[in-house]
């Protein structure tokens, strides 16, 4: 899931594996803390995620429903999988500035979707259960090699930065949505319907907030369990190494089957987006575009 995987921990640091490096490679950059720039390098797949994500803006204010509806799908299904690359990325440039150098020569800091983990955990899973439950499923983990991280504390902050970026692309989007729309009037009568975009882009926000609030929460496979896990006992420790598999896709049924866990979780997303600015109503008409079938 969203969870950021150690290496195990029979695992002795030194044979960790090393994606296209020996050792000397990696031994030759440890411990530096410096980020090079040469290591942070969008992949064109990335970008062409991006320039998607504007492209399905544009396609939602041409006139008519089918093409509203079909731009806000696209602007949103990739903006979500952007996101995905920005969580993973998250993980894996605080292990690399912690001493994971093996993140580099893995490709994690290319934000190509196509590095973390493989495009069925990355991608489809997590596309399919937005479309069916409306749930942000985390996407396929990377591999860190935990044994090279600093200290627990670096461990703990490695785990929580993937949901920290979905909070802050939240943050953002909700600020943008503020000063578009500053004296409110979106949030009455009709006026909404005119802005498909700002509808699209607000109900994206508030999909990264469902995501943080659903990885930081301690069940094993989920952010919230990697920042505890250094800090746990061994039997914890395994305990959660056997459970990661499975326990968040137990806890999806549970939001998706039982309506009140489900509202409480919508609930609080409503709660901090309102608090950071954003508008509701414009999220509001924002799900209604993206789940267009509904309506049939």
């Amino acid at each position: 899931m969203g969870y950021a995987h150690p290496v195990p921990d029979r695992v002795p640091a030194e044979t960790a594996p090393v994606s296209g490096t020996g050792r000397r490679a990696t031994e030759r950059h440890c411990h530096t803390g410096v980020v090079q720039r040469s290591a942070v390098r969008p992949s064109p797949v990335f970008l062409g995620l991006l320039l998607l994500t504007v492209g399905g803006g544009f396609l939602a204010t041409v006139e008519g429903d089918t093409a509203r509806q079909a731009g806000v799908f696209v602007l949103v299904a990739a903006g979500w999988v952007v996101s995905l690359c920005l969580h993973e990325f998250g993980h894996a440039i605080v292990a690399y500035r912690g001493g994971d150098r093996e993140v580099l020569f893995k490709g994690y800091l290319t934000l190509d979707p196509r590095r973390y983990t493989d495009p069925v955990l990355s991608l489809v899973l997590p596309l399919l259960f937005l479309a069916i439950g409306g749930l942000p499923l985390p996407g396929g983990a990377v591999w860190i090699n935990r044994h090279a991280l600093r200290s627990r504390a670096v461990c703990s902050s490695m785990s929580l930065a993937g949901p920290i970026a979905n909070l802050v692309v939240a943050f953002l989007l909700a600020v943008g949505m503020g000063i578009l729309t500053p004296d409110g009037s979106l949030a009455r009568g009709a006026a909404v319907l005119d802005h498909p975009v700002l509808a699209g882009l607000s109900f994206l926000a508030t999909l990264q907030l469902a995501a943080f609030l659903i990885n930081i929460l301690p069940i094993p496979g989920l952010d919230g369990w990697g920042a505890l896990e250094p800090y746990l006992s061994y039997e914890a420790r395994k305990f959660g190494a056997k459970a990661q598999m499975w326990a968040p896709f137990i806890l999806f049924a549970v939001l998706i089957a039982v309506p009140p866990v489900n509202e409480g979780l919508w609930y609080a997303v409503s709660s901090i987006y309102d608090a950071f600015g954003g508008n509701l109503s414009l999220a509001s008409y924002g799900q209604d575009l993206f789940f267009f079938w509904r309506s049939f």
